[in-house]
């Protein structure tokens, strides 16, 4: 292992030059979403148009992706945002960090544009990089793309691509990546990152990790003890059970019961039809119907946890997979349809495109206000989601996001915040994550910063700052080490610091404070909020939107009121 050379691989998209460089000093101890920024911070102007030649387009595996630790192998995705016009990382799992890690790369760094129209295919191995023509894949969703790709490259390739959307450059548009099972169904989602791969010329990245390895261990057996420690805390910690028997849709039954359950385009926090949408229901379905459903799948190999699932109908073919709370509380309650075997095809559908289903969802809800769909209407729904792929212009406002749509048709109440639209829960309820949603430098974005298990009054708006900011900054260290939400409560319940332990152990660092977590977080949303500060941002887009602030929840009476004095001042002291 002692030959273990992790490097920056740099791509020119317009003289298609690959470079293979030394990983500058201040980069070496960052990774994941810490790292991207770093780079962004660098070496991007950060007025710069998104879709334009000086924006870069970056992925950069956390500093613990290589060992299949359980939840620890995730992608972090990102550039200038389209949607949000300030920074943006989107993350991942599937295959496609682990894959990188064993190439060597520290980072990937796209550039530039290309010189002609059209798209490419980049292929990376350990032999450097080639560019393989892509005119028969462009127009095609991500399904059928990855089934050509995976028969041309084999099944032990990671790639990551983008679909229909993406090519039209809206601004939802994420990019997919291949999970364990070579389907593309790991979206690194928000903030329409998919157009500006789409402007590198790029319909997909395959990585080819032949020849490579495991990322070197300064310390083997310090590492192994720490991984072992690490390994039981999340098999023993019950919150891991739920989430493998449920996985995210373990949520629809718990925001119900605090009113934050987005129904009718965030107008009410209850959904009359909740146990027709509940994970319960959704694992009855599942078991009952047999294989190929199954309720507790894992997206990355080596993951013990199993939140992921496969979606299948009483036909026996797969509906989608997979069907996540945040797509059933934004394309199911907020539009007041409550069949999951119709919420998962639209998800199908909108996933194929290649777009964010948060938004996608939250422009649905907006396009209903506006009276382009009837309420609870699959059938409806599914027209809009045509117009998407059919590329009209209603299509591709649609596909623009909830904003967008709020300015087309003049609806005031748009769930968004630096233009990008919340996830499925409301911040009038639960007030810390309504922080997190004004206050993070990556638009509304629950995985930012979400509190709903906060030991707080959620409606005492004087609670909030110190739950909201706890959570950014384990939130923003988690996606720079490479882990998903789920892994923090095996971490959290890790005695003797175990982030710092596998990292101490993994590098050599034999310097690093107890609370590395949060350092690492801390540096993270200081570069983050630097760079929105060059890109314009100021205190006021820091805000929830006006109308949730006057317009109570119906079930509680709750505005969303946490004064703008905290959200002004809740990273005081890291910057």
């Amino acid at each position: 292992m002692a030959d273990y050379n992790p490097q920056i691989w740099r791509v020119n998209v317009r003289t298609q030059e690959l470079k293979q460089e030394p990983i500058p000093e201040t980069w070496v101890r960052l990774g994941g979403r810490g790292l991207l920024t770093r780079i962004m911070l660098d070496e991007v102007d950060a007025m710069c148009d998104p879709l334009g030649a000086e924006n870069k387009l970056i992925f950069a595996p956390g500093l613990l992706v290589g060992h299949m630790l359980s939840s620890t192998d995730r992608i972090s995705i990102g550039g200038k945002s389209p949607l949000t016009g300030g920074i943006k990382e989107a993350n991942a799992g599937g295959r496609t960090g682990l894959h990188m890690a064993h190439m060597g790369m520290k980072a990937l760094i796209i550039e530039d544009q290309p010189k002609e129209s059209g798209y490419w295919v980049l292929y990376l191995s350990l032999n450097g990089a080639t560019w393989n023509k892509a005119d028969d894949l462009a127009g095609l969703g991500v399904y059928e793309t990855s089934a050509r790709l995976v028969e041309k490259y084999g099944d032990k390739v990671a790639i990551a691509l983008i679909g229909p959307g993406g090519e039209m450059r809206m601004k939802s548009a994420g990019i997919q990546n291949l999970d364990k099972d070579r389907i593309p169904s790991r979206i690194a989602a928000r903030g329409g990152l998919g157009a500006v791969m789409a402007t590198k010329g790029l319909k997909a990245i395959v990585f080819d990790h032949a020849g490579g390895q495991k990322p070197a261990i300064a310390n083997p057996d310090a590492f192994k003890i720490a991984q072992k420690d690490y390994t039981q805390s999340v098999l023993n910690h019950p919150q891991s059970k739920t989430y493998r028997d449920y996985g995210t849709q373990a949520m629809p039954h718990m925001t119900q019961s605090f009113a934050a359950l987005p129904t009718h385009n965030f107008s009410r926090g209850t959904f009359d039809n909740v146990e027709k949408i509940s994970g319960e229901t959704m694992r009855e379905f599942m078991l009952t119907r047999g294989k190929p459903s199954d309720p507790s799948h894992a997206c990355m190999a080596g993951c013990t946890i199993k939140c992921s699932n496969i979606f299948g109908g009483e036909d026996g073919k797969v509906i989608v997979s997979p069907l996540e709370y945040e797509t059933v509380g934004l394309m199911g309650s907020n539009l007041d349809i409550d069949a999951l075997d119709v919420i998962g095809r639209l998800n199908w559908h909108v996933n194929d495109l290649g777009l964010d289903s948060i938004e996608v969802g939250a422009a649905l809800g907006v396009a209903a206000e506006a009276g382009l769909m009837r309420w609870g209407c699959g059938e409806d729904a599914m027209k809009l989601i045509d117009e998407m792929r059919n590329g009209t212009e209603l299509g591709r406002k649609l596909g623009d996001g909830a904003a967008d749509m709020g300015d087309e048709y003049n609806i005031e109440r748009v769930p968004c915040v630096k233009r990008q639209a919340m996830s499925a829960y409301e911040p009038r309820s639960i007030k810390g994550t309504g922080v997190t949603y004004a206050t993070t430098p990556q638009g509304a974005d629950h995985t930012c910063g979400l509190t709903i298990r906060a030991q707080v009054n959620h409606l005492d708006p004087t609670q909030q700052r110190e739950a909201s900011l706890n959570s950014q900054l384990n939130m923003a260290g988690y996606d720079t080490i490479g882990a998903c939400i789920f892994a923090g409560f095996g971490y959290a319940a890790t005695p003797d610091g175990v982030v710092k332990r596998l990292l101490a152990a993994r590098y050599g660092w034999d310097d690093l404070p107890n609370n590395i977590l949060q350092e690492l977080g801390k540096q993270t949303i200081k570069m983050e909020r630097e760079f929105n500060k060059r890109a314009g941002f100021t205190a006021k887009d820091d805000r929830i939107p006006e109308w949730m602030t006057r317009e109570a929840i119906p079930e509680n009476g709750s505005v969303f009121d946490v004064s703008n004095e905290v959200l002004d001042h809740i990273f005081d002291g890291i910057e």
